[in-house]
């Protein structure tokens, strides 16, 4: 290799941003989400006051990665931005334990809580998105993205973490699920896998408009259905049945299905 190429390695490190690795920053929400659940960790706390210090761990650690972010990128003030994130917190863990119990609830393999927050991809998932829609939400750049990925490298289920989603989501399956940024899901919805809540194809001077749909509450949307574009809205109690592809909106109270030509020749080749 020539020492141009090597040269533009190296220049390459001044052009590196101080922003934390994927990893820190996972991993601080990791032990965020043990605290909050620690059925999924070994870790234990024999006071009060060892629980309010991990917490304030978390609390140092959080601005010390939001200090280096905005030192990267569009200025904002990350000890304000900590402080109201904290704030939120148990609101986060509010809008968490509604959907454990709407998976407890909704899914009849799912034993227990303990089972669905121990292994269920669906809600890891959530409890990944719901902190990063609250740094979203704050002004942080960068950071919700890391975490929203990194759920989706876990999962398959990948939602941006400008979408707003209600209390009581039931993700069951989960794999294959992408819902973008502008989507606003109510409350008591149930996604099974391989369902998209996207957009149509729209132009890059679209960004900061709602190009997702609106999905409103109680409604079930079946595995491998679409629900394309800003201007799609899905009322109420709908069902939405599987392998459905939908660019204009349903009403309250509707069932949209498609019915594709399927044969079963019984005993066909048991006769040859």
């Amino acid at each position: 290799m020539d020492e141009k190429f090597y040269k533009q390695l190296f220049e390459q490190q001044h052009l590196r941003k101080a922003v934390p690795s994927n990893n820190v920053v996972a991993g601080w929400a990791e032990r965020l989400i043990c605290l909050l659940y620690p059925q999924l960790d070994t870790c234990s706390f024999s006071s009060e006051q060892e629980v309010r210090d991990a917490m304030e761990n978390l609390r140092s650690d959080l601005l010390t990665i939001l200090q280096k972010t905005a030192a990267a990128s569009e200025p904002f003030d990350p000890r304000q931005v900590m402080q109201d994130f904290f704030e939120q917190a148990p609101e986060i863990l509010r809008l968490l334990n509604t959907d454990v119990q709407s998976i407890v609830d909704g899914d009849p393999a799912a034993q227990s809580a303990y089972e669905v927050i121990r292994v269920y991809p669906g809600f890891y998932a959530l409890c990944f998105y719901r902190i990063a829609h609250t740094l979203h939400r704050l002004g942080v750049p960068l950071i919700p993205r890391i975490l929203t990925e990194h759920a989706h490298s876990r999962t398959g289920i990948d939602i941006h973490p400008g979408a707003e989603i209600g209390e009581h989501c039931f993700i069951d399956h989960g794999t294959g699920i992408v819902i973008g940024e502008s989507a606003k899901i109510g409350k008591h919805v149930k996604l099974y896998q391989g369902v998209t809540i996207g957009a149509l194809s729209v132009s890059k001077d679209m960004a900061r408009t709602k190009r997702h749909p609106t999905i409103e509450d109680h409604v079930v949307i079946y595995s491998g259905a679409s629900i394309l574009g800003g201007e799609t809205v899905i009322g109420s109690h709908c069902v939405i049945g599987g392998n459905v592809w939908l660019t204009k909106s349903a009403p309250p109270g509707s069932v949209v299905y498609h019915t594709p030509e399927i044969i079963v020749e019984e005993g066909k080749l048991l006769t040859q």
